[in-house]
């Protein structure tokens, strides 16, 4: 009996993260996304993931095959923040003390739903089979002194 080596794969990927929401009918039988960061950000989580196949092939002397069994997902998502966030003056460069770590705006969309638009452009890229796969999740979302994004990671679970 073979057994197969475990697969992970882990990468970054930059731009603001669109949570998939509802849907708007338009007429005639058509729908579209109703929030407009969600086409962007599924196009950059595609990206980064097909950038991080290429790596993971060229490091392993191998052809990603996407995850056909149950795996397990991290995925870390970060929103720049807001100026209220920042003392004013002299200090504006300072975080005011009452400044939340974690991400709670409406604006920025429901955990579950960012994750949502994140597993489609996961199973576009080839990374998985199909997102039903995915059996542990740990997902979180913060405040970042730097640049809106995610960090995620994808791997075997069996």
């Amino acid at each position: 009996m073979t057994t197969m080596a475990r697969r992970h794969l882990a990468f970054t990927v930059r731009g603001i993260p669109g949570a998939q929401g509802s849907k708007r009918h338009v007429g005639h039988g058509v729908m579209i996304e109703s929030s407009k960061k969600v086409k962007p950000w599924r196009s950059d989580v595609k990206a980064a993931a097909e950038d991080a196949i290429r790596q993971w092939e060229t490091d392993n002397s191998a052809t990603w095959e996407p995850l056909a069994a149950p795996v397990k997902v991290y995925a870390h998502f970060t929103f720049a923040r807001p100026r209220s966030h920042y003392r004013t003056g002299r200090n504006a460069h300072l975080l005011r003390v009452d400044a939340p770590e974690w991400v709670t705006s409406r604006s920025c969309g429901d955990l579950d739903k960012l994750c949502r638009s994140t597993f489609d452009a996961l199973t576009a890229a080839g990374v998985l089979a199909d997102d039903s796969l995915i059996a542990t999740l740990l997902a979180t979302k913060a405040y970042s002194e730097h640049s809106s994004g995610m960090t995620i990671g994808i791997g075997d679970l069996t």
